[in-house]
């Protein structure tokens, strides 16, 4: 396989799931936060609610007794409560900010140098995620310090008004089990520091173009990531953090590699700069 990426170049393309897979599974002793669960609205009510919501939904989710169109719906209607939650209560984009101030949240060592390599080689990254994007881009902002153009995230997006209050969301609904459906529809690039977009973020079009795709996860499901694009070949990478001797053999016939026990990024760094390598020189 990846002999087969080497002569086809630079055609690829890397799909990154978000949470505990680009960002640490565990922080500073304690188990980092999610980007939807590192949310606080400033209104105690409505993050007890939302905090209801997921002590109900959350078992359903993972339970093998559900059929998965079951599921389907009943991961549609937490998304929709949720997102109900938000906009009642009011949530501001200053609360997204203090939150991602405060949370326990960071990236895999190696992230950062991941993305400047494949921003230098053009490479587009496609950041999957069922939470919002406008945290994921303030996490971001506040813990990168920088933009990259080659990025976009395919996430739930937030609309504010001029006083920076939420009023709805924009484009289809994105929970767990979608993610892959809408990859192209729902895309959309980092902002830099000013509220712009760069002019030079490649267009969807070029993007389908790229029939070699990296694809980097922490749970099996999310190699259905890649279920909504016309790729011809595919290296996955795989980061079992926890329940280790139970998932390993799983992980092990899912993923072409697997990492174990929260892993840095740096064995991806090394393969994406092998992918580039072709025009190094």
């Amino acid at each position: 396989m990846l002999v087969w990426f080497i002569m086809s170049g630079f055609e690829f393309q890397v799909i990154a799931d978000f949470d505990a897979t680009l960002t640490r599974y565990w922080v500073n002793g304690l188990r980092g936060q999610s980007s939807h669960g590192l949310l606080k609205q400033g209104n105690p009510e409505y993050d007890a609610k939302r905090q209801a919501l997921f002590e109900y939904y959350h078992p359903l989710e993972f339970s093998p007794a559900i059929p998965l169109e079951e599921k389907t719906k009943l991961m549609e209607e937490w998304w929709g409560k949720t997102h109900g939650l938000l906009i009642e209560g009011g949530l501001t984009y200053d609360a997204i900010k203090s939150s991602v101030a405060n949370s326990n949240i960071a990236f895999r060592d190696g992230v950062v140098e991941l993305f400047e390599l494949l921003e230098e080689k053009d490479v587009p990254v496609l950041i999957f995620s069922a939470g919002l994007a406008d945290i994921i881009e303030e996490v971001l902002r506040q813990k990168v310090q920088r933009y990259f153009k080659n990025i976009k995230i395919v996430s739930n997006q937030m609309v504010f008004d001029d006083s920076g209050r939420l009023v709805s969301f924009k484009g289809k609904l994105i929970h767990s089990l979608n993610k892959n459906e809408h990859a192209l529809d729902m895309a959309t690039p980092l902002h830099d520091q000013t509220g712009g977009i760069d002019g030079a973020v490649a267009d969807n079009a070029s993007v389908k173009q790229r029939t070699n795709v990296l694809l980097l996860g922490d749970h099996t499901g999310d190699l259905g990531m890649s279920d909504g694009l016309n790729y011809e070949n595919r290296i996955s990478v795989g980061f079992l953090n926890d329940n280790i001797e139970k998932n390993l053999e799983s992980y092990r016939k899912a993923f072409d590699i697997v990492y174990l026990n929260d892993r840095p990024m740096w064995g991806v760094v090394d393969l994406a700069a092998e992918l580039c390598s072709k025009f190094d020189g």
